[in-house]
């Protein structure tokens, strides 16, 4: 596979006229070669890769990568990928500046031979936001694991458990069933601290008439998962209730309609417009959605400002929210495989609103 993807990378840059390629950006680095490792800088050029890392990788680099040789390099690996004899004719070189560093930048600017650094915006993700079957594979199998610690969990919402009690038991209980990480540190967020889409778990003590927003994922053979579900303890007020009403509507209009060849624009006008009309427009505050894959925020954006049709076999969240600051949020979000007669989703919990 790794060696189909350095082909198809190859490709790409013969469209852009450079010479060779250079990813840093560690899930890049995974994607086309294999390498898991935290350290390393891949070069592909015409007819060779080579993946440049340190001692650590030693033993571990040879037996992940396929299709690029391996150097194991003392110091800054930017540096040594400059002196390499692959990187000696290059005239031009694409890079990634908007996963690479400025400082890493401007030492590739700094090579001996001086090639011309051209910087792209997320030039890998033309190849990556189509998943094969292995990734949705491994993104299913994630999803699963996220969708049983939710099951495995919902007794444990009472008054009087703190969030960051509670995102550490979704954090324990992930790595248990066999998660290799967190996709990202858990969303605890009960009742005002709902209204803050990416709140982080305090010490907050559930109370009755909360609703407790739970956004989480985790890492499976590198790929992601995220699901958002919001929770009611006791009895919340009539308005929280509504408002959940509505975005339960949204974003099943939105998973609805949801498919291959659409504006992403045109999917967050369907989520976005029922809550407009609902008057809560204004609590909408993000866009309805992102890809998934081996990062949890990747290409397409699912949002007004983005008219990118949706490509087959794109795997997106959709995720609508109304926040209300001071006083609650709501979230509900799906991760969906697109095709050109729908979507597929990825296994998932129900969204009905859950009263404990």
């Amino acid at each position: 596979m790794s060696v189909e993807r350095l082909q198809s990378i190859r490709s790409l840059i013969n469209g852009t006229g450079d010479d060779a390629l250079l990813l840093t950006a560690r899930e890049d680095v995974r994607w086309a070669c294999g390498f898991t490792g935290s350290s390393g800088a891949l070069l592909i050029c015409e007819t060779v890769a080579t993946l440049f890392t340190d001692g650590r990788y030693a033993a571990q680099a040879p037996l992940e990568v396929d299709g690029a040789t391996v150097e194991i390099c003392s110091g800054d690996l930017i540096a040594a990928v400059g002196k390499h004899p692959a990187a000696s004719s290059l005239s031009s070189i694409a890079v990634d500046g908007g996963r690479m560093s400025v400082a890493e930048f401007r030492r590739v600017q700094s090579w001996p031979n001086g090639p011309q650094v051209r910087s792209y915006d997320s030039l890998l993700s033309l190849l990556t936001i189509v998943k094969t079957d292995d990734e949705i594979r491994r993104m299913r199998r994630a999803q699963e694991i996220s969708d049983d610690v939710f099951e495995e969990i919902l007794p444990l919402i009472e008054p009087g458990v703190s969030e960051r009690e509670f995102a550490a038991e979704i954090v324990y209980r992930h790595l248990k069933r066999g998660a290799e990480a967190m996709s990202f540190e858990p969303i605890v967020a009960s009742g005002p601290n709902g209204a803050l889409p990416h709140a982080r778990p305090t010490d907050r003590r559930f109370a009755d008439g909360d609703l407790v927003v739970l956004d989480f994922g985790c890492f499976v053979e590198g790929y992601a998962s995220d699901m958002t579900r919001t929770v009611g303890l006791g009895k919340p007020e009539s308005e929280a209730l509504e408002a959940y009403s509505v975005v339960k509507r949204a974003q099943e209009a939105a998973q609805s309609a949801a498919r291959s060849g659409i504006k992403a624009c045109d999917l967050d006008r369907i989520a976005r417009g029922l809550i407009e009309e609902a008057g809560l427009g204004c609590a909408f505050s993000h866009g309805l959605g992102h890809g998934l894959g081996l990062r949890v925020h990747e290409s397409p954006r699912l949002a007004a400002a983005n008219d990118e049709i949706l490509p087959d076999g794109a795997v997106v969240t959709i995720e609508p929210g109304v926040y209300i600051p001071g006083r609650f949020g709501v979230r509900i979000e799906n991760a969906v495989i697109l095709r050109p007669e729908g979507c597929i989703a990825l296994p998932q919990s129900p969204t009905n609103l859950i009263l404990l």
